[in-house]
This record gives C-alpha cells, structure tokens and sequence, in this order.
C-alpha cells in the first residue's frame, strides 16, 4: 500500500506512527495509526518504529507499506532537556521559559542573575541537551549575559548554545564561543524592551537546534536518515497545530492529558478588557508543563491531591485495591471511571495554574482591580488531545468542567467556550505535517475535530 506521509511520534514509552494520503489534493485522508513500545532501553528506538509500522499493516489490513515521505516528532530519551539562565526573573527569565516552552522544551533549571558555583554544578548534573542564556534589554544592562556567558563557554560543555539577550552583547558572545566545541545560535532579544516579549525567534531557532543536534536516543541517527522532512519535540508539535488551528477558527486552548505530564497551550492574546489591567505581558502561545499530573505515571501525586477518602466514596471501593490493578490503558468501566476522575483533577490543576488571575489593591482612593497572568476569557474553543481526552466516555463533560470551576477570580474561559475532541489523535503529527503541508494539515485536523 502506497502512502504520501508517514508520521512517526517517538515517546518515552510508545511509539505511534499515523499514515495519510493524498496530502497533495483538497481532500487528505487519515488513513491509519500504528503503535509499539518505544525501544530506548533496547539500544535502538528503530526497533518499536519497526514495531509500530506492522501495527500499522494490521490495522490497515496490508501486508506492506511504502511512503513518499516520513516526518517525525519525539519525546524519547527524556525530551528536550534545557536549562535557562536570564537576568530578572520577572523579565527575561520568564520571557526565555516562555519561549523554551513553546518549542516543546522541558526545563530542568533556570536562574536570575550572576550564576554561582553552585549553578553551574547543577548544570553538569543535568547535562542539557540545549542551554539558552539570556539577560538585559536592547542597549540596557550588559555584563550579567557575558559573565554567565564566560562561565558557561569555560565549562568543557558539548552542548548548543543559544544566546537571546541584549543586542549589544552578540559579537562579544560569537567571540567567546569562536574556538569553543559548542555549536552557537545567536538570535534576536526576547525582550528587547520593557513589558514587550519577542519569543518566536528563539522558539524557531530551539526547535532548528534540536533537530540538527539533540538526537541523542540510541537509534535516532538511523532515524535521521529515514525521515525526509523535520524531526521536531512533541509538546512542541502539538503547540504548531494549536496555532494552525487557532488562526481558522479563533481562540483556543488545547489540554493534553498524559500518563506522566499534563501539557496546556493557549493560543490568544486575550481580551481589551482584561489587557488594559494586565501588570505584565503574557506571549500570545504559551505552554506549561506540569510533570506531577500524569494519569499512569504520576497517578499516585493525583491521588495524593483528591485524597484516598474521598476517591474511595467517589468509586465505592478500597481505593488502594484500585491502585494496585491500574494500568497504563484502563480496560474495564471501573478503571475508566477511576482514570476519568484522576484526568478531571489533572485538567483543573493544570489550568488553575496555567491561568491568569485577578488582584484587588486597596489604597487611599479605594479598591483597584489588576490583572496578572495569562487571559482565557476569550476562548472560544476547548480542544482536547492525549490518550485520556481522546478516548475516556467523560471527556467531554470533563473539558466542560474548566468554566464551571471557575469562581470570578481567575482568568478562565467562560461557559460560551465551545468543546473540541482530537478524535483521531494526532494533533502532534499534524503539528509537523504543517511544517510542510499546512493546509492538509489544517483539512486533517478540522476532520478530527469533526469542524465542518
């Protein structure tokens, strides 16, 4: 069976590949998925995409498949592992996050200021995959980039470098890095001014030097030669497609419920109302990983914030018992219930702290309402992807829960936000397929969402 595009998906535990045709004409097909076990610990993750492609014969009912083209985004071998070093936390600092985040990144430490002896240990310790440095506005402070800078290239570090701080430090930061073995993208401030954040340079640029650099699963190189076209990080996959989607169809916010992390992506830049009260600016596409809220992995953590009382009455059985006979795919209606209601606390608290909220200061001339944080109020669209909000019988009513939890003090979307479910599961392979097709894509995506 001839396919256009194979996209394979290589997560930490499953490798998923999804086969589409007629890519080239006005009406794309999602054809088909596969899926095996990621195969890191065997020394080869060519071995599960192997394994997913037969999968993928089955399900189709073939006994070979061929394909004009592969693409693929991956969170093996830990994902995309950054550490983020800025000048003001509130400032650059977030602003790099921001943009460390939007790429797919997971950040495993970030600073403020003049890094100390012990920062730098805490860097050898996780040993990055990428090290983004950043710090002053556009003609502003200048020395805290370059000494961080200076430490960092004397560190005998073989990892990129990526510098988005002030503009005037660029050619003293190439001449520092000029005999170093570390590979150095130097990229446009992300925050070139006071309250105004420039993220998508340096989001492209993370995503560029994890495809040309950071394949590091055992295997992956093989899979560099298989795939034709980019090879980008997951999360950062599924945030492409949200902004795809988002300028045919509004404003919208896109959950991802996993079995170790729970991802949101919000893509708007909120109400006038709200902007005009906002005390710092928030990107347009912003994503927070929270990697406590996870429905398999980190079930426990879940439990431990409902409690196992209260789970307990709520299914009506030895909560411990259930624990024990949870599995990574619930197969019986009470181990779906039981999953429902871990995926309903993980989306709360994922979005609770993913949103913005309202701040009352009180002074001489009475009562001043504020805004910090990000705005929701004028989504008009829930998507949800991820193995539980794409298949769970709740999921709709779980999503509809966001507006209903929402008690006038936060940023949340309102009941008019309207529900969408990515009932094929693909929103991360269409992410990379927009790369290169962005209208199939968007076709793909709209027929998955059952968007007329």
């Amino acid at each position: 069976m001839r396919i256009n595009v194979l996209v394979a998906e290589i997560g930490s535990t499953t490798t998923v590949v999804n086969a589409f045709a007629d890519i080239h004409t006005d009406h794309p097909k999602f054809l088909g998925q596969g899926q095996a076990p990621t195969t890191v610990l065997e020394g080869d993750v060519n071995i599960g995409l192997q394994g997913a492609i037969d999968n993928l014969k089955s399900a189709l009912g073939v006994e070979e498949v061929t394909y004009d083209e592969m693409l693929a985004t991956s969170s093996a071998a830990g994902g995309l592992k950054m550490t983020v070093h800025g000048l003001v936390y509130d400032m650059t600092v977030r602003a790099a996050k921001e943009a460390a985040l939007g790429a797919g990144a997971i950040i495993h430490n970030v600073t403020a200021g003049k890094l100390r002896r012990t920062d730098l240990n805490k860097i050898k310790d996780i040993n990055p995959n990428l090290i983004l440095i950043a710090g002053g506005v556009d003609y502003g402070e200048r020395d805290t980039a370059l000494y961080n800078a200076e430490l960092i290239a004397d560190m005998d570090i073989h990892v990129p470098i990526i510098y988005a701080g002030n503009i005037e430090n660029q050619e003293e930061i190439k001449e520092m890095f000029k005999d170093k073995p570390n590979k150095l993208y130097v990229v446009e401030n992300v925050y070139p001014k006071i309250d105004q954040l420039n993220i998508e340079p340096t989001r492209k640029v993370i995503q560029d030097a994890f495809e040309d650099h950071i394949i590091h699963a055992p295997g992956m190189t093989k899979v560099r030669e298989l795939v034709t076209g980019p090879i980008i990080p997951t999360p950062g996959a599924v945030m492409e497609a949200s902004k795809l989607l988002k300028e045919a169809i509004g404003d919208l916010v896109t959950l991802d419920v996993g079995g170790a992390t729970t991802d949101v992506h919000s893509v708007t830049a909120g109400s006038e109302e709200v902007n005009r009260i906002l005390i710092s600016p928030e990107p347009e596409a912003k994503r927070t990983v929270e990697g406590d809220l996870g429905v398999y992995v980190n079930m426990p953590n879940i439990v431990e914030r409902i409690g196992k009382d209260k789970l307990s009455r709520q299914m009506g059985c030895d909560i411990e018992g259930l624990m024990s006979r949870h599995k990574p795919i619930p197969d019986t209606d009470e181990l779906k219930r039981f999953v429902e209601i871990l995926t309903l606390e993980a989306v709360l608290t994922a979005m609770d702290r993913h949103v913005g909220k309202y701040r009352h200061l009180y002074g001489p001339a009475g009562k001043k309402t504020l805004a910090e944080g990000k705005d929701l109020t004028d989504i008009k669209w829930i998507v949800g992807t991820g193995g539980a909000l794409t298949r769970l019988p709740g999921r709709v009513e779980i999503l509809k829960e966001i507006a209903q939890h929402n008690k006038g003090d936060s940023l949340l979307p309102t009941k008019e936000a309207k529900i969408l479910i990515d009932n094929d599961y693909i929103m991360a392979s269409l992410g990379v397929l927009s790369k290169r097709y962005p209208e199939a894509a968007l076709n793909l995506m709209k027929q998955s969402l059952n968007i007329n």
